[in-house]
């Protein structure tokens, strides 16, 4: 669950590709451009509200589709991902990823920044069911289904290469450079949990989530056309409706602040470790698109 931000998304222009050919889209578009199982707007959400919401939300998942590599309808997990916009929320939170509904809730007026985040939780989940051997010995029993809290139990992935490319992304986020001890980034949290007196920015999920949505906002890029030259080159891909806070501002005088005021300083990973962490998750998921593009393929 994402903690409310105390700034909406920066009022910075989106920077990216034009998924939507400037057309304007639904919510039912959304269902079936991303191969959601279900999606709800809330009854309070005017028609108007719902159709600026549906091309945001578009935007921001084919963003992070383009980013990862993957067919848009892999973010739909298989249909078990369900997306609700002003619907089912809770207060003072922003955006959160509902396990036992598998969904995905976007606050009417705050849910900007932060799907990128609960994405992650939905994909963590999704993956603890597909990619851990739940029916091993260390498996059993286990009452999270989250990937990254079954893999810090020692429970062991299947064998398979994308789930050594998984393997790696944990390793790199929550472990130290030698495997043996907690990484930096998983230190600090545990510091601030004993700050704040709970369980939160150290639980894995979190961790995880945190350091996948730093990871994107730092280093996605997409393919600009020059349009009279037909020269393409490689843009940093800005959506603050997708991802926004992670990073801290620099201002004129050479003081930092923080774009996003609830995180506290040390919430992220440092700028050298989301390097490599992308690097992992460009294997990944590089690695994962290419399957499913071969599994169509075949399938056509």
């Amino acid at each position: 669950m994402q903690l409310e931000r105390m700034g909406r998304a920066q009022a910075r222009v989106r920077q990216g590709p034009d998924h939507r050919d400037g057309e304007q889209v639904t919510f039912l578009d959304v269902k079936q451009y991303f191969g959601l199982g279900h999606v709800r707007v809330g009854r309070w959400v005017s028609s108007s509200e719902s159709l600026i919401a549906a091309n945001m939300v578009f935007d921001a998942l084919a963003d992070l589709a383009l980013v990862l590599g993957l067919p848009p309808k892999a973010l739909g997990l298989r249909e078990k991902l369900n997306l609700a916009f002003g619907h089912g929320g809770q207060q003072g939170v922003m955006a959160h990823y509902s396990p036992c509904e598998r969904t995905l809730a976007l606050a009417k007026h705050a849910g900007a920044g932060a799907l990128a985040h609960e994405f992650w939780h939905a994909f963590d989940h999704y993956i603890g069911d597909v990619a851990m051997d739940v029916g091993s010995v260390m498996g059993r029993g286990k009452s999270s289904r989250f990937a990254s809290e079954l893999w810090l139990q020692d429970v062991p992935l299947l064998c398979h290469p994308l789930n050594d490319r998984l393997d790696a992304l944990f390793q790199c986020v929550l472990l130290s450079l030698d495997g043996e001890q907690p990484s930096d980034y998983v230190r600090r949290a545990i510091q601030l949990d004993k700050s704040f007196g709970r369980l939160y920015f150290s639980h894995p999920s979190e961790l995880m989530a945190r350091a996948f949505e730093a990871a994107i906002e730092t280093h996605a890029l997409f393919e600009d056309v020059d349009l009279q030259s037909g020269e393409i080159s490689l843009k940093r891909l800005i959506n603050p409706y997708l991802v926004t806070g992670t990073q801290d501002l620099t201002a004129a005088n050479g003081a930092t602040s923080r774009q996003w005021g609830a995180m506290p300083t040390g919430a992220f990973p440092k700028p050298s470790h989301r390097d490599a962490i992308m690097g992992h998750i460009q294997q990944y998921f590089g690695l994962l698109g290419k399957a499913l593009e071969k599994y169509q393929q075949g399938e056509t």
